[in-house]
């Protein structure tokens, strides 16, 4: 199994091979690529150096499956050209995600869409990706009619940029800025560019993502997304009303039993997810799961993940796992 990936030094590449190897995924060979800049660097996989390539040496090299994270203008590029050639391409990009004939996958949720026809498979965005894996047992069970999320997200979502403002804020060190303010000591209610409705496109694709992996146009939706200066992970405070009542002990026990999903709520001992406890872990974390009295059907609860974990690298290597497993790559 040839496996490429796309964007090999960027922070989301970095992680997604210490998740192949720790997922123990048959690599018999690892296609290091990466822009102009980082061509010939050495990248070490499981004590082996491997040289960074470009991408058209990588095309040349026939990989089984490329698993990008290089920018949505680098996948609109290339990933046409890699599925040309017959390589299946997992994006983490924004790129495809929208697109009406390309999958956008949680493998827990909607993985069985899949076929060898697909040579392009759209991962969804970080946010998106924790807060359904949450959500989708719960609307097959009580059917969801609108949500209202407001995130407090990571700096490692902005990437490497953002992780070195941060450092260099708390070193009290000028340097290049990744956001327009300070993010030490403060939230910024701005993440990825504002469009027309006045929402930000963060904000947005939790609208639309949402709807197109549950396969439900008519939930409402409403986001507020805010970076915060954290490192660990996401955390999304989320509120669900549903079209039917449910019961609190069901709901837990539903979120339960849920592959990917970790209860973690016990007020009595001051027990609930957050990031702090998520970094470097695959599960989602649910807590705080209470009603919300202030109208019928609606269930508050909070929910924290690692972004670059189960919101990136891993999703996108346990979709390559799903076609491998289903002889599919």
């Amino acid at each position: 199994m040839k496996v490429a990936v796309v964007g090999a030094t960027g922070l989301v590449g970095e992680v997604m091979l210490k998740v192949l190897e720790e997922r123990n995924f048959p690599v018999s060979e690892l296609i290091p690529v990466a822009s102009e800049r980082s061509i010939g660097k050495l990248i070490s996989y499981k004590g082996t150096d491997y040289k960074v390539v470009g991408m058209q040496d990588a095309i040349d090299m026939k990989p089984n499956v490329a698993l990008f994270s290089a920018g949505g203008d680098t996948s609109l590029e290339w990933a046409p050209k890699f599925a040309k050639a017959g390589i299946t391409v997992i994006d983490n990009s924004s790129a495809w995600r929208m697109d009406h004939s390309k999958h956008l996958v949680v493998p827990e949720i909607n993985a069985n869409t899949l076929t060898s026809e697909d040579k392009i498979i759209a991962n969804p965005n970080c946010s998106t990706i924790q807060m359904v894996l949450a959500l989708a047992p719960l609307h097959k069970k009580y059917k969801i009619k609108r949500i209202v999320v407001s995130t407090y997200q990571s700096i490692t979502g902005t990437g490497v940029k953002a992780v070195r403002q941060l450092e260099n804020e708390l070193a009290g060190i000028k340097g290049e800025m990744a956001y327009p303010y300070p993010i030490h000591q403060n939230a910024i209610p701005h993440c990825d560019v504002f469009e027309e409705n006045g929402y930000t496109k963060e904000e947005m694709k939790l609208v639309r993502e949402t709807q197109k992996i549950l396969d439900d146009r008519t939930i409402a939706i409403t986001a507020t997304a805010v970076r915060i200066p954290t490192a660990g992970g996401h955390s999304e405070a989320v509120n669900v009303e549903f079209e039917n009542d449910y019961d609190l002990s069901e709901v837990r026990q539903i979120l339960n039993e849920s592959e990917g999903i970790v209860v973690q709520d016990n007020i009595d001992v001051n027990t609930y997810p957050m990031p702090i406890y998520a970094h470097g872990k695959d599960d989602v974390f649910v807590g705080r799961i209470r009603r919300d009295g202030s109208q019928p059907n609606t269930i508050n609860m909070w929910i924290v993940s690692d972004n670059l974990r189960k919101g990136a690298a891993t999703n996108t290597v346990q979709i390559a796992e799903y076609l491998l497993k289903k002889n599919l790559l």
